[in-house]
């Protein structure tokens, strides 16, 4: 596990052992109406922080106002313009995403600087493989190697003029690349990372490149912020960024729910009772664990682990709670029996 120094984000700390879930808004931002309700929308969903685009100055000049009607901090998305970005830090922005490399020169990097100081808020540098600088990719192609250095000839640009509440994120839409980068740039600073694939696609490929990436870097303990970035409504980014963290063992608060892949074996609606238990748990936030199990191969072991399981055969299934068989049910009144059960535990457990 890596050293890694503290960056507050408004009142989130990257850093500080919890992953911080992202997302981005899709709206104009300068749209306040609309912008907010989508805050709102991924604050309902579990994120922690939003990020918005700043394309002018009604987009910089209107995160004051969406400020104030929202719950998560605000990251203000600003490239090519250290105007905007002045404007966007001066409206209350909690953190600042630019690449230093476009701002504008040195001279218009020193008013970002300086406007990020005085109000006392991070910076994230972004590098990704649409940004590399030339000399970079001439030395190391388009490669890891050239993501690592451009964000660190970023950094140390940023360090120069006395900022040191950064954030390094280095994104390709190549899993192993991003990976790699990740991986190389872990043993090269202690500054706090925001993983992500980016560019990752549309439905099932963005979902799974995203787990791919953010989850094996997450496994070996790099990373302290996540955004999947999905061509899709940014209210799924924040459900799959959870999946993910669920599945790496770091998010507790939910039900989990282990079900069978389901086989020749299987002689009552497994699949179905599964489908339809997870609909019930969908949004609880409280550790408990439930098993939905085929037959008796596996089922009775696995469901001993649960707080609540079934295993079921053709003509019975088996209710167990905590580890101990509680009841036999007929097959064909299993599902009525084991959801009732269900919201009765998660009742008297006060979820």
């Amino acid at each position: 596990m890596r050293e890694v120094r503290a960056v507050r984000v408004g009142g989130v700390v990257l850093g500080g052992g919890r992953i911080a879930v992202q997302s981005m808004t899709t709206a104009k931002t300068s749209d306040v109406q609309a912008s907010v309700a989508q805050i709102l929308r991924l604050e309902e969903a579990g994120c922690d922080i939003a990020r918005v685009a700043v394309l002018d100055e009604a987009d910089a000049r209107a995160i004051s106002d969406v400020k104030q009607r929202v719950h998560i901090p605000v990251v203000a998305d600003v490239h090519f313009s250290a105007r905007l970005a002045e404007l966007a830090v001066e409206a209350g922005a909690d953190k600042l995403r630019i690449n230093p490399g476009n701002i504008g020169g040195e001279r218009e990097l020193t008013r970002v600087a300086d406007c990020i100081k005085a109000h006392a808020i991070p910076v994230r540098v972004g590098a990704n493989t649409g940004s590399i600088e030339a000399e970079h990719l001439k030395k190391y192609g388009r490669s890891a190697a050239a993501l690592v250095e451009s964000a660190l000839d970023n950094v140390r640009l940023l360090e120069r003029h006395g900022v040191s509440d950064i954030v390094i994120s280095v994104k390709a839409s190549s899993v192993s690349m991003t990976v790699e980068a990740y991986t190389m740039l872990a043993g090269k600073t202690s500054y706090p990372f925001h993983l992500g694939v980016t560019e990752a696609g549309w439905g099932e490929e963005g979902l799974i490149k995203s787990s791919i990436g953010i989850g094996a870097l997450l496994l070996y303990g790099i990373g302290e912020t996540i955004r999947v970035s999905l061509t899709d409504d940014p209210v799924k980014e924040v459900a799959a960024a959870h999946g993910i963290l669920r599945a790496c063992g770091l998010e507790k608060d939910y039900v989990e729910v282990v079900s069978c892949p389901t086989c020749g074996r299987c002689e009552y609606d497994c699949m179905g009772l599964a489908r339809r238990v997870n609909e019930c748990v969908k949004g609880v936030r409280k550790p408990f664990k439930v098993a939905v199990m085929g037959c008796v191969v596996n089922g009775p072991g696995e469901a001993k682990d649960a707080d609540l399981g079934i295993a079921g055969g053709r003509e019975f299934c088996v209710i167990f709670e905590r580890g101990r068989e509680n009841v036999r049910v007929a097959a064909d009144a299993a599902e009525e029996a084991f959801l009732r059960r269900l919201k009765e535990r998660l009742q008297s457990a006060g979820i």
